[in-house]
């Protein structure tokens, strides 16, 4: 995306956590009601993968990309009812740092999270999910059922 404002590319990962070589540092456990940031000063990180889980609950968070000291920020509200059958996880670009990446839990203090952010080795659409993307407007809503 060449655009001033970041873009966002959601996709399912068929209900297997994406292919990632994840170390313990890069995992961090969000419990309810927590924020979790990271920070990216360099402007060499243009795009970072963010994965959600939870053990078999539901999944409520708040995903914001806070582009630079003097940008709106760009949010994403995320519901999942099981979080283990299918995890979330979105590439977001990260055009132009400096940048923060923040994951906010809403859910209730007994629905911790599980947060994974990746900046090196990006997992990359298929080229049916490239072929059928789409514009959606502000203000509008799309829905995706689930079989």
């Amino acid at each position: 995306c060449y655009s001033r404002h970041a873009c966002v590319n959601t996709f399912r990962s068929s209900g297997v956590t994406p292919s990632k070589a994840t170390h313990a540092a890069d995992t961090s456990i969000v419990q309810g009601g927590s924020l979790r940031t990271w920070s990216y000063r360099s402007p060499s990180v243009e795009q970072v993968q963010l994965v959600l889980s939870t053990e078999g609950l539901p999944l409520d968070a708040d995903i914001e990309l806070w582009h630079g000291p003097e940008n709106a920020p760009c949010k994403m509200r995320v519901y999942v009812e099981n979080g283990q059958l299918r995890p979330f996880s979105a590439v977001i670009e990260t055009p132009r740092g400096p940048n923060t990446v923040a994951v906010r839990n809403i859910g209730q203090i007994e629905f911790p999270l599980v947060a994974n952010l990746v900046t090196d080795i990006i997992d990359q659409p298929s080229a049916d999910c490239t072929s059928s993307s789409m514009t959606i407007q502000g203000g509008a809503l799309r829905t995706y059922p689930f079989d």
